[in-house]
């Protein structure tokens, strides 16, 4: 039987028998169909002590085993920092690669900062706004 779906380009006999009673084909994953979990981190920097490496703290929400509570779960990766261009307290995403020694599997890769305006001042103001300023009374004589 040969199966072929538009999302797949390489078509892949497939055995009516399961893997255990059909013969083993060693090495016959096409390169096309190897799908990867894209998991992408991203934290911040709370050590910079080593030459290019960075120690990231990720942290993530996850319900509380009996409380059903989400909790905030803290977890430090050690990340490649090729240039050394990384401070504390900066936000990197984590990018999985081979593995550089034994605790280094992810690249540091730079995020821009968050812009932290709140989203009224980034608009203009609204034309019964803008009105509403042009029409403002004079302000009151002071005495002085």
């Amino acid at each position: 039987m040969l199966l072929s779906s538009p999302f797949v380009s390489v078509s892949v006999s497939v055995s009516p028998l399961p893997p255990q009673f059909s013969q083993p084909c060693y090495g016959a994953r096409p390169a096309a169909l190897r799908i990867e979990a894209a998991r992408q981190l991203t934290g911040r920097v709370v050590t910079t002590k080593a030459d290019k490496t960075v120690g990231v703290e990720v942290v993530r929400l996850a319900p509380h085993p009996k409380y059903k509570r989400r909790e905030r779960i803290k977890k430090k990766y050690q990340a490649h920092d090729p240039d050394n261009q990384f401070k504390v307290g900066d936000v990197v995403e984590l990018r999985p690669s081979r593995p550089i020694s034994k605790t280094k599997h992810f690249l540091a890769i730079p995020l821009p900062p968050r812009d932290t305006r709140r989203k009224s001042q980034l608009l203009p103001p609204l034309q019964s706004q803008a009105d509403d300023d042009d029409q403002a009374p004079p302000p009151s004589p002071s005495s002085e």
